[in-house]
């Protein structure tokens, strides 16, 4: 029940505060925009889906600015200012990362630095659920994609987040 209420309370925003509170689950500017254009969402299902559709809709640029609003993995600040509910958010989300043995930390760290001259994009990854190792097994991994391929994974990782982060915002 509380989740119909919080819809029912976005729905309700004006658009500029519906966008501020949209940009906690995604920094995307126009993802945010979008969003809230497309309310009132009837449920969490259609909700979900307008996010899905509308993020696969735009660009690399938009999803490029989704990225920098997450810290890197073992890290706590992002390049850009997050709210505090993001910020929380990321931390949650990443405190696998933040108690592996220290040489699982440093290697993170080294193949983070590595990842983003190769990519130009830090590594975003759904870190929740998943221990440290598992996080650094599927850095290096996807250390050997090419740029278009890494983009599109980097994307549906950001979906996946976007997801848990709508679900979040409903159960406040």
């Amino acid at each position: 029940m509380k989740q119909e209420e919080q819809l029912d309370d976005l729905n309700a925003l004006a658009p500029q505060a519906c966008r501020a509170e949209l940009l906690k689950c995604c920094g995307s500017a126009r993802w945010a925009e979008r969003m809230a254009e497309a309310r009132p969402f009837d449920g969490i299902n259609s909700m979900l889906e307008s996010a899905d559709k509308i993020w696969w809709e735009l660009d690399a640029e938009d999803w490029l600015e989704a990225f920098s609003h997450h810290p890197k993995i073992g890290e706590k600040r992002a390049a850009v200012v997050q709210s505090l509910d993001a910020a929380r958010w990321s931390e949650q989300e990443q405190s696998a990362a933040r108690t592996v043995e220290e040489e699982t930390r440093n290697e993170l760290l080294a193949l983070n630095r590595a990842y983003e001259e190769r990519f130009r994009f830090i590594f975003i990854v759904c870190a929740t659920g998943k221990t440290g190792e598992e996080m650094l097994a599927l850095l290096k991994e996807r250390l050997r994609n090419n740029k278009d391929t890494e983009l599109r994974i980097a994307a549906e990782e950001q979906r996946r987040i976007t997801h848990l982060r709508l679900r979040k915002l409903l159960e406040q």
